[in-house]
């Protein structure tokens, strides 16, 4: 039987201001001082700024340390007002007229703690804010335990924002390891994919490059991944990784860091993005008799003219009936 598609087509997305443009990736030392860390971070957009970069990255939870134990002393009410990480960001995007995928920091809402990004265009509001939609566990027997779910709250929907450099899709940290998510993104026009995360010692070395080259070469787009920087002297039994990186939609490194503090730019170039899918036509390829992506989201708005729904599911046609 032939290929059929049965898929709907994605999204697309409005053209952006520009083809080629830098983005840079500020892997940042933390410390417990949440001032300190505010002022360490501005520097560095400034900098980035400077260099001539008009997308800026962050860590994950780069305004304290990333720990369980104190992640809830540190979160701020962002909806309210009261949020010192994301006012410095909305000040340094405004003045430098930037866009700022804000990494994440611990955000307090409603009795609830999330693990939360926010985007910043260059008019210094907020553009979109996406809480992390899944929480990581892991338990190795003597190397590392952990369960975020014991802090956070999960986020329920996926977070598409369109920014002056394009479309962009959010994932923080473990959102990377469910291809779904990423499949979502493109089929809704992302062109990128930011990654604000922070890898540990033991998951980083195995998978962290695998994760980041897998949805860039599986998607045919960029994929762009923010960590902390590694403290050595840290007192958390958490010890980051990493290795901060943009990734180009044929899985090629165009930037990278060590696992030291550092400031990485890359650019990208939009045109890559065509060029590699026209060159390899992988959607034109994909076996809709077989198998289908659905965003839910996109279907339920479809059948009930704009109800919103908040999953998405890869669905195998001959086990299930839509």
């Amino acid at each position: 039987m032939a290929p059929t598609s049965v898929s709907p087509p994605p999204l697309r997305p409005p053209k952006a201001n520009t083809q080629k443009y830098k983005v840079a990736l500020c892997q940042l030392l933390v410390s417990p001082d949440k001032e300190e860390n505010i002022a360490r971070a501005r520097s560095r957009i400034e900098a980035a700024a400077d260099a001539g970069a008009m997308l800026i990255v962050m860590p994950e939870i780069w305004c304290c340390p990333y720990s369980m134990d104190t992640l809830p002393s540190y979160a701020e009410d962002i909806d309210g007002g009261a949020s010192p990480s994301i006012s410095m960001l909305s000040e340094v995007a405004a003045a430098r007229k930037i866009t700022i995928v804000g990494g994440s920091i611990p955000e307090k809402a409603s009795g609830k703690v999330f693990n939360t990004c926010c985007v910043i265009g260059p008019d210094g509001h907020i553009l979109a804010k996406h809480r992390k939609l899944h929480l990581f566990e892991i338990d190795i027997p003597g190397d590392i335990k952990l369960k975020e779910s014991d802090t956070f709250t999960g986020g329920q929907e996926p977070t598409v924002v369109d920014t002056d450099v394009g479309r962009i899709g959010i994932g923080i940290c473990h959102d990377i390891r469910f291809p779904e998510l990423a499949m979502l993104y493109r089929s809704r026009g992302a062109h990128l994919i930011c990654y604000p995360s922070a890898f540990n010692m033991s998951t980083g070395e195995l998978l962290w490059d695998l994760m980041q080259k897998s949805r860039a070469v599986d998607n045919q787009l960029f994929v762009a991944t923010c960590s902390p920087a590694r403290d050595p002297n840290a007192k958390s039994e958490y010890m980051i990784w990493g290795h901060s990186s943009l990734i180009g939609p044929f899985g090629e490194v165009l930037a990278a860091a060590g696992h030291e503090e550092a400031t990485v730019i890359g650019e990208i170039d939009l045109s890559m993005i065509p060029s590699t899918r026209e060159n390899l036509p992988l959607e034109m390829q994909s076996r809709g008799d077989l198998y289908r992506f659905v965003d839910v989201q996109r279907q339920r708005e479809t059948a009930s003219n704009g109800a919103r729904g908040v999953e998405s599911e890869y669905v195998l046609v001959n086990d299930t009936v839509l």
